[in-house]
C-alpha cells in the first residue's frame, strides 16, 4: 500500500497548491516506477500538468512542489528532485519499507485484503462451452484467465461466485443428440450416413459405443440421446476443469430461463423480451421481435426472436444478465474468446436496457493459443485428429506450467505456447523459476532451526540492518504486491502477476547472490530470515491467485 498512500498524500498537496494557484481543473498526475537506472522509488508527473495549465515553466512548478512535499510529508520522504523536463523523482525512506515489512509479516495470506469491500457481490462467468465436445486449449486459456481473475478479486475482499453457464438447450444440443443416435445406429449394423454438419469426434462414439453397452435390449426409442451425450461430455469437462485446479460455485443452465415456465406458461425469456417491449427498448417489424440496440451504442438493431417464433441466442442472453441481476450480483464479469468482439456491444446495450449502468459489466476477450512444439506449430491432435484437447496438454506438461504460460500474456493478447520449454526443469521455464524460489526460501528457513540465538519475534527484529541496495529492491517488489492487485483488478487481467512474479524472482536471486542470509552475525541474520520469509509469503500468495502450487522442495 506505500505507493497508493504516498499517492493519497500527494493527491491532497496538490489540490491544496492548485487551490492557491487559483486553478480550478481536476489534474490525473501519475506515480510512476522510475527506469532502474534512476536512485529513485518513484517518478510524479504532476509538474509538467500544471504548467501547461498555469502556463509557466514545468521546473519551476516542480521546485515549488517539491519545497511543499518535503515540508508536508517529511516522514514519508527522504529525497525528492526534478528530472528531465519537470519530473519530480522521490525516494522513499526506508522506514516506511520496514513497516511495509513488517505488515506483511503479520497478514500473510491476507495481505492486501480489504474486508469492507464483501459488500460488492461479483459474478465471474468463464469458460460456458458448449456441452458438445471436450475442452480445447483455447477454452483452458479462458478456464486460466477467468479463475484467476475470479481468485484475485476474492483475494480483494470481494464476495465471488464463479459460474459456467451451461448451453443445453438449442438446435446445438438437437445436432449433439442425432450425432450420438446416428453412431448408435451404425455400430448396431445399420447402413446409414453420418451427416458432415454433425459433430464429427471420436468422443460421439465413445458415447455410442457405452450406449450400445448398457442397452443391448431396449429399444432405440427408449434412450434419451441428448441426455446421455451430454452426461458424458459434461462429465469430461468437470473432471478436466479440476484437474486444472478450476471449479465452478454454480453451473446454470440455460434451460432454467429457456424451457422452465411459470404458473401462467411464461419462461424467463418470454418475460424478458415481453419488459423490453413494453419499456419501448424492443419494437415487432415483418412478424419478428426486435430490440432497439442502435439507443445504446450498437451499430443496428437486433432480432430477438424470429418471425417463426424461435428466440435468438441474444434473448436467451439477455434474459441471463437479468436473472445475474435479479440474483443480487452487483458487477458482472464475463469472459468471452475474442471471436465474440461483435457481441460486445448489444450485451452492453442489453444492460442499459435492463436498467442498469454498463460499467457494471466487463467484458474480457481473450486470443486464442498457438502451440509450438520445436519451432513448428502443432495443428492436429495425435489423440482426436481434430483439435488439441485441454487435457492432452494438461498431461504434457503439467497443470501448473500449464497456467502460468496462459497467463503470461494479456487476455487480448496472442499467446504462443512452447511445450518444449513449458517441460523444462530450469531457470528457463518461467513457472520452475519462481516456484524455485520458495523451495528456496524453505530451505533455508529449515536449515536456520539448527541455529541459536535467533530472534523470530517481529518486535524484536532490527530491520534497518536491511540496508543494501539488494534488500531494499527486495522489500520495494515486495511492497509492490498490492500495485499488482490494484492493477490486475483495474485491467481484469492476471498477467501481470506472471509478470511480477518472474521480477521477484529475478531481485531474489541477485539479492541472494549478493547476501548471505545464515551469518555470524545474529541480529543480522534475524532481520533477513524474516525477509526470506516475507518472500515466502508473497511468492505463495502470488502463486496461489494465479492458481498454481508452491512447492517447499524441488
Amino acid at each position: 500500500m506505500i505507493r497508493q498512500n504516498i499517492k493519497d498524500s500527494l493527491k491532497a498537496i496538490i489540490a491544496k497548491y492548485l487551490q492557491d494557484k487559483g486553478i480550478t481543473d481536476r489534474l490525473n498526475f501519475t506515480l510512476e516506477i522510475p527506469p532502474g537506472n534512476i536512485d529513485a522509488d518513484f517518478a510524479l508527473n504532476a509538474a509538467m500538468l500544471i504548467a501547461k495549465k498555469a502556463k509557466t515553466k514545468p521546473r519551476t512548478v516542480a521546485q515549488e512542489l517539491i519545497d511543499i512535499t518535503v515540508k508536508e510529508i517529511p516522514e514519508l520522504i527522504e529525497k525528492a528532485e526534478i528530472a528531465g523536463a519537470g519530473f519530480i523523482n522521490l525516494r522513499i525512506k526506508n522506514e516506511i519499507f520496514y513497516k511495509e515489512l513488517e505488515t506483511i509479516l503479520r497478514e500473510k495470506d491476507k495481505y492486501g485484503s480489504f474486508p469492507e469491500n464483501n459488500k460488492e457481490k461479483i459474478l465471474v462467468e468463464f469458460v460456458s462451452a458448449n456441452p458438445t465436445g471436450p475442452l480445447h486449449i483455447g477454452h483452458g486459456r479462458g478456464a486460466a484467465i477467468g479463475d484467476s481473475i475470479a481468485r484475485i478479486l476474492k483475494h480483494l475482499g470481494y464476495n465471488v461466485t464463479k459460474e459456467y453457464y451451461l448451453n443445453d438447450y438449442g438446435n446445438q444440443m438437437l445436432v449433439l443428440s442425432k450425432s450420438a443416435e446416428i453412431r448408435f445406429r451404425q455400430l448396431k449394423g445399420e447402413k446409414i450416413d453420418f451427416p458432415a454438419d454433425y459433430y464429427q469426434g471420436r468422443y460421439v462414439i465413445d458415447i455410442a459405443k457405452r450406449l450400445v453397452s448398457e442397452n443391448r435390449d431396449r429399444d432405440i426409442d427408449e434412450i434419451n440421446f441428448k441426455y446421455e451425450a451430454v452426461k458424458d461430455i459434461l462429465s469430461g469437462i468437470k473432471d478436466n476443469l479440476k484437474d486444472f485446479a478450476v471449479e465452478f460455485d454454480d453451473w446454470f443452465s440455460e434451460s432454467k430461463i429457456t424451457a422452465n415456465k411459470d404458473k401462467n406458461g411464461k419462461t424467463e425469456v418470454d418475460k424478458t423480451c415481453e419488459y423490453l417491449l413494453a419499456k419501448g427498448d424492443a419494437y415487432i417489424k415483418g412478424g419478428a421481435l426486435w430490440l432497439a440496440s442502435t439507443k445504446f451504442g450498437d451499430d443496428k438493431d437486433r432480432v430477438l426472436k424470429r418471425s417463426d417464433g424461435r428466440y435468438t441466442y441474444l434473448a436467451s442472453d439477455t434474459a441471463y444478465h437479468k436473472n445475474k441481476f435479479e440474483r443480487g450480483f452487483t458487477k458482472l464479469v464475463n469472459l468471452w474468446g475474442a471471436d465474440h468482439h461483435g457481441y460486445v456491444a448489444r450485451i452492453k446495450a442489453c444492460v442499459q436496457m435492463l436498467g442498469f449502468d454498463k460499467k457494471v459489466l466487463d467484458i474480457i476477450l481473450y486470443q486464442f493459443v498457438l502451440l509450438v512444439r520445436n519451432g513448428q506449430s502443432v495443428i492436429m491432435s495425435t489423440r482426436t485428429g481434430e483439435f488439441i484437447t485441454l487435457k492432452e496438454v494438461v498431461d504434457e506438461v503439467g497443470k501448473d506450467t500449464c497456467r502460468f504460460f496462459f497467463l503470461l500474456r494479456a487476455p487480448d493478447s496472442q499467446l504462443e505456447f512452447d511445450l518444449e520449454l513449458a517441460k523444462k526443469q530450469s531457470s528457463e521455464n518461467p513457472v520452475f523459476y519462481v516456484q524455485y524460489v520458495n523451495a528456496r526460501c524453505s530451505s533455508i528457513i529449515r536449515e536456520s532451526k539448527n541455529r541459536s540465538g535467533i530472534t523470530t519475534e517481529i518486535k524484536n527484529i532490527n530491520f534497518s540492518l536491511l540496508n543494501t541496495k539488494e534488500e531494499r529492491d527486495l522489500i520495494k517488489q515486495l511492497a509492490a504486491f498490492c500495485d499488482t492487485l490494484a492493477l490486475s483488478e483495474k485491467t481484469m487481467s492476471p498477467h501481470h502477476f506472471t509478470v511480477y512474479l518472474i521480477e521477484l524472482a529475478d531481485i531474489f536471486h541477485k539479492f541472494y547472490e549478493k547476501c548471505r542470509v545464515l551469518t555470524d552475525d545474529t541480529n543480522l541474520t534475524s532481520a533477513r530470515l524474516k525477509l526470506i520469509e516475507s518472500v515466502a509469503i508473497i511468492i505463495k500468495n502470488g502463486l496461489n491467485l494465479l492458481g498454481i502450487s508452491v512447492p517447499d522442495k524441488m
